[in-house]
C-alpha cells in the first residue's frame, strides 16, 4: 500500500502522504485510514481535491454513511453531502453553522449512536479565519490526574441544541428562534464514555448544559474547566484550510470548532458522516 502517515503532534493528528492518488481509494487504504482515525483522532489529506462522488466512496469504504443534518441546502443534488456555508442562498438557516464556532461533538442530541467520524473537504478556503480546531477527548481524559478521573465516575450531563446555540441565540431572527433552538432531543450522557474498545473519552462541548444532581453554577463551571483542559495545546490542533484539503476525525473522541469568519469570504465545506456503532456508555 502506497499511502503513509506522519504524526502532526504527539497526542493528536496524522498527515497522509501518497505516491499515487488512486491508492487512497483501495479497500486496504480504507481499513488503514479508519485505524489511523481511531488511533490519532484527526487525519489530514492535504490538497486531495475530492469530488462529491469520491468523498462518498471513501465514506462508504470506511463504514455506513449517515445523513446527520436535515436537508436545507438547495444546490447540491446528493442529500448525504451537506454544504457547510453561511451563504443564505445555499443554506437558508445559517444559525447551525454559526453554532460551530464553539466546541462541540456532532450528533450528541439525536436518537441514534453519535457518528463515528465526520469527513470534511474544503471547496472554498477563506483568506482570514475559518480554520478548524480539534481537541482529543481521549487524550484529555487520559491526561487527567487519577483523583479527577475518580471524581467524574458516574456523573452525567444534560445535552441539548438549545444549550449549544445559547451563545448565538440573540443572533437568531426572533420569528423562528424557538423553532431553531428546539430541534433535537434533550439527552443525558455520562461525562466519561467507556468505549467497547475499553478506551475512555470525555463527552463535553457546548451541547452540555448542566450536570445531573449538581448545582447548576458548579456543574457548568466543571464543564467549562473540562473543555479548557481538553483544548490545551498538548491535546488539540488547528488546521488552516487550503482549497482541496480533506480531513477525517473521530467524532466519538474529539470536540471541534471553526474559527469565526465573515460570510462574505464564501467559505464552503462539504461534509459527510460515518454512522456510529455504539451508544454513549458509562
Amino acid at each position: 500500500m502506497a499511502i503513509r502517515f506522519e504524526d502532526i503532534k504527539e497526542h493528536i493528528g496524522s498527515r497522509v502522504v501518497w505516491d499515487d492518488r488512486a491508492d487512497i481509494f483501495s479497500p486496504e487504504a480504507a481499513r488503514a485510514i479508519r485505524a489511523q482515525v481511531e488511533a490519532r483522532t484527526v487525519v489530514v489529506f492535504p490538497e486531495l481535491h475530492l469530488t462529491d462522488a469520491e468523498q462518498l466512496a471513501i465514506t462508504e469504504a470506511m463504514g455506513e454513511r449517515v445523513r446527520l443534518t436535515a436537508r436545507n441546502n438547495v444546490q447540491n443534488n446528493d442529500q448525504d453531502v451537506y454544504q457547510v456555508t453561511l451563504d443564505e442562498k445555499i443554506n437558508p438557516q445559517p444559525e447551525y453553522v454559526l453554532g460551530t464556532f464553539f466546541w462541540h461533538m456532532d450528533g450528541i442530541t439525536v436518537d441514534m449512536p453519535p457518528p463515528f467520524a465526520t469527513l470534511l473537504s474544503c471547496r472554498i478556503a477563506p483568506a482570514i479565519g475559518g480554520e478548524t480546531e480539534f481537541a482529543s477527548t481521549y487524550a484529555a481524559y487520559e491526561g487527567l490526574p487519577e483523583e479527577e478521573k475518580r471524581a467524574l465516575d458516574g456523573l452525567k450531563a444534560v445535552h441539548s441544541v438549545r444549550a449549544s446555540l445559547s451563545p448565538i441565540a440573540d443572533a437568531i431572527p426572533e420569528k423562528h428562534r424557538e423553532r431553531v433552538l428546539g430541534i433535537g432531543l434533550v439527552k443525558e450522557h455520562p461525562l466519561v464514555w467507556t468505549h467497547e474498545s475499553g478506551r475512555k473519552s470525555l463527552v463535553i462541548g457546548t451541547t452540555a448544559d448542566h450536570i445531573v444532581g449538581m448545582d447548576v453554577p458548579a456543574g457548568r463551571a466543571m464543564l467549562i474547566r473540562l473543555q479548557e483542559w481538553a483544548a490545551q495545546p498538548a491535546f488539540s490542533l488547528r488546521h488552516k484550510w487550503t482549497k482541496g484539503d480533506f480531513v477525517i476525525w473521530d467524532n466519538t473522541g474529539a470536540m471541534h470548532r471553526a474559527i469565526p469568519y465573515d460570510k462574505s469570504t464564501g467559505r464552503m465545506m462539504h461534509r459527510t458522516s460515518i454512522a456510529g456503532t455504539e451508544a454513549v456508555a458509562a
